[in-house]
């Protein structure tokens, strides 16, 4: 196999993709469309106070997260690393702005979806 070898395709190696900022950028807007949906703010860039600090933690976490760039989305992590309460009403405000996500952002959504 040997005399051969040189005649065989090349193995590509591994691309490890950087999903943090993405997934940042994500989460960002799904908060801003939950709050203006759930809190009556004036655009999907600015937040209430609970939101904001909220966001806050969560993106500290993330950058924190053991998995570095290979992290799965949260949603589908196996250990949350949040705490329990803030983890809590992470779920809530992802899954909560889930429709409105798909109509505002809807390319957004899909992908993140099929990560």
């Amino acid at each position: 196999m040997g005399i051969f070898s040189r005649f065989l395709p090349k193995k590509k190696p591994v691309e490890i993709k950087n999903t943090v900022p993405k997934e940042k950028e994500t989460i960002r807007k799904t908060f801003g469309v939950y709050c203006q949906s759930h809190h009556k703010t004036a655009d999907g860039k600015t937040l209430c106070p609970k939101c904001t600090a909220l966001l806050a933690t969560v993106m500290l976490k993330i950058q924190r997260c053991p998995y570095g760039i290979t992290k799965p989305i949260c949603e589908r992590c196996d250990r949350p690393c949040f705490g329990a309460k803030p983890t809590e009403e992470f779920r809530a405000i992802m899954s909560g702005s889930q429709k409105r996500m798909l109509l505002k952002h809807p390319v957004m959504t899909l992908k993140h979806k099929l990560k």
